[in-house]
């Protein structure tokens, strides 16, 4: 049974903003540090945000246009984040942090949308 199209796409809509406002969250806590020790939230957040997200919208609308959509969101706002502003300033910098939560992100982003969009149901073996 399929549903509205006006439930997906209030779902999608959702999942759009959810996503970026889960992506501008991370990508604001990136700098936080404890006692001059960065602490790695945003790249847990990145990477677990990324999975739910693509993998809660799959569940619940069907959709996997739908599903892709909250890791494109989170491309386009932390690939935005790496751009120097009008003012001079620039939120996401070089280091370790930042690399990794742009590295684990794009790879957790990249492997739910693959496996929701067919990469997991595929049969696996020489004969496949």
């Amino acid at each position: 049974m399929s549903r509205p199209v006006a439930a997906t796409v209030g779902w999608g809509l959702l999942a759009v903003v959810v996503a970026g406002w889960l992506a501008l969250v991370q990508v604001f806590w990136l700098p936080l540090r404890i006692g001059g020790v960065p602490v790695p939230v945003s790249i847990v957040g990145a990477v677990v945000g990324n999975v739910l997200l693509v993998r809660g919208a799959m569940l619940i609308t069907g959709s996997r246009v739908v599903a892709a959509l909250p890791a494109v969101v989170w491309l386009v706002v932390a690939f935005a984040a790496m751009g120097r502003r009008p003012e001079g300033d620039l939120v996401i910098t070089n280091g370790n942090v930042n690399l990794a939560f742009l590295a684990l992100g794009v790879l957790a982003a990249a492997l739910s949308v693959g496996l929701v969009l067919g990469g997991a149901s595929r049969p696996a073996g020489p004969g496949a």
